[in-house]
């Protein structure tokens, strides 16, 4: 990576400090950082400091810290001396153990200030024995707390005031606790590292809640759901503010880009991640033709609303008019459909009701239907179906999931994506307590209102839906939005699909809806030379250079101007020089500037 002059890789490798120092840490303050497809940066930081504990990953810990106990007795018997090094080097901080054993590839958690990596680890934890014994009472005391049978929701303050209670462990030692078993792990030279990861998780779990006192909550759940009878715990501890995650990237680098296709709308992205924009920029697309049609769909062909809003999702009438919308799509869009749900328990819900009505097996005369799972698998096996399906002529439909692995990373450009259909507003579960938590958050530190952000949010998820279907100059499809709410949310849409949603296409029937499509589809059909392209879409040389011309015709014209504001300033200055008997060289400086 050092001789490298441009480097790509996935955002955890900036963000997530259990890797940033590792990977990160030799790049110069001088590099230009790019965040490419980052609508969902908020949520990326959120997760890199988000860590959730079960029952399981607590035994898996227990059973690491007896193997790293062995570790240390064998050690002590056979290279003591190493042990007493390390101790040494841990007297003089966390930052010089580091230094003198830097070979290790376990992950690190770096969320201590620098400072605090300058001083001396605290004495109860500098011994290698007394350090898993530290850990062991700790993995004993979260064993404890999850044997509850109600929900427990706190800050890291409530918590470490009850712990300090049962188990008389201190905040301090625990702040080490990530950065020390890193230190002990590469001084006991382990190659099984994989086995001490849930140990590792307890640990950097121990360094953040002794580190934040506020962006975070610790949720315990009993069941894993509402339904659920038989208890199976799980711990969040989740991080509710994502400036905490990108505030060592700002900080240490001077140029940091933020960009999406679909990032919008920008004014929200520097309040979440607490920062201030040097230039904020929306930009439209350049097309040689109208080569995608966005439509909102707000009512049947009789004339019922449609809508996924929880009063009506269920009613016959909407999911029969939503039934109709797809038939009509399949009879007129050649290759493929792909169709977008808010939730997997809604897609089951209407697919389920779709079946009863009959109005798959109309589908299935014109397509072929294949359905996203929460199987990664599975769903890689119905990709590969419905890509096959496209390419030999027999046409196909991939029902899938806003927020699922289809909306965010697979391309259905040319023949594998001809209309995409967003069937209702894809809202956020709004009954889960982590989101309501971060909405709480939100609306008291940096006054966003929960029904903005909720909007905000799942405008971008339906925009991340809708340009799956548009990935090239010579790419064409359809976009259908299906509820009517969105007519009110399209200001929220990214700048290049709401400046090519005429003001007629914004409430239609599903009827009007197909007359449209048909006549697109139909002006699409006809040859469209790469030529007609030029000067438009796409520069040659000279189109270019008619450009730097026009620039720097502009520039010189500025340039040109500014002199003449400048002469006149002067001759100001002069007539008040007449009038006034003269002015020192700093008076005619400031009539200058």
């Amino acid at each position: 990576m050092p001789f490298c002059n441009v480097v790509i890789y996935s955002y955890h490798y900036l963000l997530d400090p259990k890797i940033a120092e590792r990977v990160s840490k030799e790049l110069s303050k001088d590099c230009i950082v790019v965040f490419d497809e980052a609508h969902n940066i908020d949520n990326v930081c959120i997760e890199s400091l988000s860590i959730d504990i079960t029952e399981d990953s607590l035994r898996k810990a227990g059973r690491g810290a007896a193997n790293l106990e062995r570790k240390i007795s064998e050690m002590k018997t056979t290279d003591a001396a190493k042990l007493q090094n390390e101790y040494a080097k841990l007297v003089q901080g966390l930052r010089d153990a580091d230094e003198a054993n830097d070979e290790g590839a376990f992950m690190r958690n770096p969320a201590l200030p620098d400072d605090l990596l300058k001083e001396a680890v605290p004495g109860n934890i500098r011994r290698a024995e007394h350090f898993v014994a530290f850990l062991k009472r700790f993995v004993e005391y979260l064993k404890t707390r999850m044997k509850v049978l109600h929900v427990i929701s706190e800050t890291p303050p409530s918590f470490l005031q009850h712990l300090k209670e049962l188990t008389f462990i201190e905040r301090k030692p625990l702040r080490f606790c990530a950065e020390r078993l890193t230190s002990l792990v590469r001084t006991l030279e382990l190659q099984n590292i994989e086995d001490y990861q849930p140990l590792q998780e307890v640990a950097s779990f121990a360094t953040l809640v002794a580190t934040y006192e506020t962006g975070f909550l610790l949720i315990l759940e009993p069941y894993e759901s509402e339904t659920a009878t038989v208890p199976n715990p799980i711990l969040h501890f989740t991080c509710l503010d994502a400036a905490i995650a990108i505030k060592p990237v700002f900080d240490r680098f001077s140029s940091v880009v933020i960009t999406s296709g679909t990032i919008s709308p920008l004014e929200i992205y520097p309040k979440m991640l607490g920062f201030n924009t040097v230039v904020q920029e929306s930009y439209s697309m350049t097309l040689a033709r109208r080569s995608f049609l966005p439509m909102i769909v707000t009512r049947g062909s009789d004339q019922g609303a449609i809508s996924s809003s929880f009063t009506i999702r269920n009613d016959p009438g909407v999911v029969r008019n939503y039934g109709n919308l797809l038939i009509e799509f399949s009879k007129i869009t050649p290759d493929g459909i792909v169709v977008f749900f808010p939730s997997y328990l809604y897609m089951e819900s209407i697919i389920s009701m779709w079946q009863g009505m009959g109005i798959l097996d109309q589908v299935w005369k014109h397509k072929l239907i294949l359905v996203e799972t929460p199987d990664s698998q599975e769903t890689s096996l119905a990709l590969e179906t419905y890509r096959t399906a496209c390419s030999n002529g027999r046409g196909a439909i991939l029902l899938c999931v806003a927020r699922g692995k289809v909306s965010e990373g697979i391309d259905f450009d040319h023949h594998y994506g001809r209309t995409v259909l967003c069937i209702g507003v894809p809202f956020q579960y709004t009954e889960s307590r982590i989101l309501k938590a971060r909405l709480e958050f939100l609306r008291e530190t940096y006054r966003i209102r929960e029904n903005d952000f909720l909007s905000f949010d799942a405008m971008r998820h339906a925009a991340q839906c809708l340009g799956r279907v548009l990935r090239g100059k010579d790419d064409y499809g359809i976009m259908v939005l299906a509820d009517r709410r969105f007519g009110k949310k399209r200001v929220q849409l990214p700048k290049w699909i709401n400046a090519a949603l005429l003001e007629g296409d914004s409430n239609l029937s599903v009827d009007q809806a197909v007359a449209t499509a048909k006549r697109f589809l139909k002006m699409m059909s006809k040859p469209f030379p790469a030529k007609m392209q030029e000067g438009v879409s796409t520069w040659s040389i000279e189109d270019l250079e008619r450009h730097k011309e026009k620039v720097d015709k502009e520039r010189q014209r500025d340039e040109r101007n500014a002199g003449i504001s400048g002469d006149a300033v002067m001759r100001e200055a002069h007539a008040a020089e007449d009038e006034y008997g003269g002015l020192d060289d700093d008076d005619i400086m400031q009539v200058d500037a």
